[in-house]
């Protein structure tokens, strides 16, 4: 069997392989029976690249970390007929593939993306794009294009320029007056922060961030209640050690299926699996309940 491979060649893991990173792929798909068509890509050709490959063959490997399989996945979902999408995880955090349960080690990651079985899993949309892990407006989108400059200026590692681009964000500590419009009935809410994840997220320690189940048809709201900038730091250590107050801290935590959410101004900054955009308001955010077959333990 022949697997097309994608890779994002800038991918956290991906980058440091350096020019070992084909020959290592290639060899850990031979190891598993597989012939590995590998094709290095930038981040913006991934989507396109799936486009060409999907329905002409039962899976694509897509090598890279979170934002790559959002792309990947927005080419995917809803297709009738769509290839299955298997997973290296060659990112920097991987979190759905942590949450999927694929191995971190690249020969165990091939050896499941060849002959593993494929698995339904839901996908959040927020207008025309999907989502696989969450979608954020506030510090998170202000931190991310902070870091992405840094690393742009100072050629830092991501790990590296997410410190002082937090900093810089809390220094300004955006609020945003949001309207929150579920199941017929509007909530205003001040936040420096609305999350909304693809499926449930555990604020308790020892699983903060982590996901269950990807397959429950619902998305996960967490707007964080106005703060000052020392309280939000000291919020953000107790979320860290899960001793969150989930009805002090929270303008408005739930689970929900729809929601759409206006604000002032025409449009608003927001984070889609880590990537920054512009988006028109209003934001119709959803879920799509198994929309993207995966292979996945």
């Amino acid at each position: 069997m022949t697997l097309p491979v994608l890779v994002n060649r800038a991918g956290g893991a991906a980058a440091a392989a350096g020019e070992r990173l084909q020959p290592d792929i290639e060899a850990a798909f031979e190891k598993a029976g597989t012939r590995a068509q590998v094709r290095l890509l930038s981040g913006g050709e991934i989507a396109a690249a799936v486009r060409e490959a999907a329905g002409r063959c039962e899976r694509i490997a897509v090598a890279g970390g979170d934002g790559s399989l959002s792309c990947a996945a927005g080419a995917l979902a809803d297709l009738p007929d769509a290839s299955a999408l298997a997973i290296l995880p060659l990112g920097t955090l991987n979190h759905l593939a942590r949450d999927l349960g694929i191995p971190a080690d690249l020969a165990e990651a091939a050896a499941l993306a060849a002959h593993g079985s494929p698995r339904a899993i839901d996908v959040g949309r927020v207008n025309d794009h999907v989502f696989v892990n969450n979608a954020s407006i506030g510090l998170y989108p202000l931190m991310v294009r902070n870091r992405d400059a840094a690393r742009e200026r100072h050629g830092l590692p991501k790990w590296l320029a997410t410190l002082p681009a937090a900093w810089t964000a809390l220094r300004r500590l955006p609020h945003h007056r949001l309207r929150l419009h579920i199941a017929g009935r509007e909530r205003a809410v001040v936040t420096p922060l609305l999350f909304v994840g693809n499926n449930d997220y555990s604020l308790d320690a020892g699983t903060l961030g982590r996901r269950e189940s990807l397959e429950d048809g619902r998305l996960s709201v967490f707007a964080v209640g106005r703060q000052t900038r020392r309280g939000l730091i000291w919020f953000a250590a107790r979320t860290l050690a899960g001793r969150v107050d989930r009805h002090e801290d929270f303008e408005t935590l739930g689970n929900l299926t729809t929601m759409d959410v206006r604000g002032h101004g025409s449009d608003v900054r927001i984070a889609i699996d880590g990537e920054v955009m512009h988006l028109a308001f209003p934001l119709a955010f959803s879920v799509a309940p198994k929309a993207l077959r995966v292979i996945a333990p």
